[in-house]
């Protein structure tokens, strides 16, 4: 059961990645790009696999160190858990860099080799496309959206 909730996290998540890469300018694929409930049956899956081990998981990541996390990536669903997880955070970030990378008119061409890699490396792709997003966005003589004030107002 383990085997098949760990293959299953990804299968699940697959849908929404093949859209991003292979029909970014389809209309629902903003649309679904732009949920984020499209990681929840991926975290459904994290919580069959992490209730059951709930108190090893609590004890891994409340008191963090290697050999508690080492113990917990060797517990029947462990690794799935932690597997899970990423598959879903990476999900949120893909989806992030497609809408950032339309918003900037950034060719699918070479945002969809970027997603790959972050599919594959979420850590190298998520990396390179805030290189190339600081790029455009400054050759495009605007700054990158950070949560900063609103356009045309003022702070008070």
């Amino acid at each position: 059961m383990t085997g098949f909730l760990f293959e299953l996290s990804f299968l699940l998540a697959a849908p929404v990645w093949l859209l991003m890469i292979f029909a970014p300018g389809w209309g629902p694929t903003a649309r679904i790009a732009g949920s984020p409930w499209t990681v929840v049956p991926v975290l459904l899956v994290y919580l069959a696999l992490a209730v059951p081990l709930f108190p090893d998981l609590w004890s891994a990541v409340s008191s963090p160190d290697l050999d508690t996390f080492r113990e917990l990536t060797a517990l029947p669903g462990g690794a799935g858990a932690v597997w899970a997880q990423v598959i879903a955070w990476d999900l949120l970030i893909g989806q992030w860099m497609y809408r950032e990378g339309r918003r900037l008119k950034i060719s699918a061409l070479l945002m969809g080799p970027l997603l790959v890699l972050t599919i594959l490396l979420s850590p190298f792709g998520f990396l390179a496309f805030l290189g190339l997003r600081a790029a455009r966005s400054r050759r495009a003589g605007q700054r990158p959206v950070t949560g900063g004030p609103l356009p045309g107002r003022t702070r008070g």
